[in-house]
């Protein structure tokens, strides 16, 4: 089962962190980003945040599972969702803890090659 666009709608109306807080649709799910780091993915309706200290620190009771088959275990934060104070905290410090995301180099322009001329 595909992560539908309502589940997104839902993540980001909980989370509260208006434009910061953006998605973009991957290998038939979403990952989730704040200030262009990612932060968790949404997989069959459900939210997977990244492992790190925040979740260590904030909400080490959350079950794990994997994302999708073949996946390390990421902890579930499902139960957070009605709880957008402690969501947005979580989405937060979870980006705090993640690398800049690096930047894409653009690819070297090429001069045209001169057509033959008859």
């Amino acid at each position: 089962m595909a992560t539908d666009t309502d589940f997104i709608a839902y993540v980001h109306e909980q989370a509260g962190l208006g434009a910061r807080l953006t998605h973009r649709r991957m290998f038939g799910e979403y990952a989730l980003y704040v200030d262009e780091k990612v932060v968790a993915f949404a997989c069959d309706n459900s939210l997977f945040i990244k492992p790190s200290d925040a979740v260590t620190h904030l909400a080490a009771n959350l079950p794990t599972a994997p994302p999708y088959p073949g996946a390390k275990d990421y902890p579930v934060a499902d139960e957070l969702l009605d709880d957008g104070d402690r969501l947005r905290e979580l989405l937060l410090e979870t980006a705090a803890l993640m690398p800049e995301p690096k930047m894409k180099q653009a690819k070297d322009a090429k001069p045209a090659k001169p057509g033959k001329r008859r």
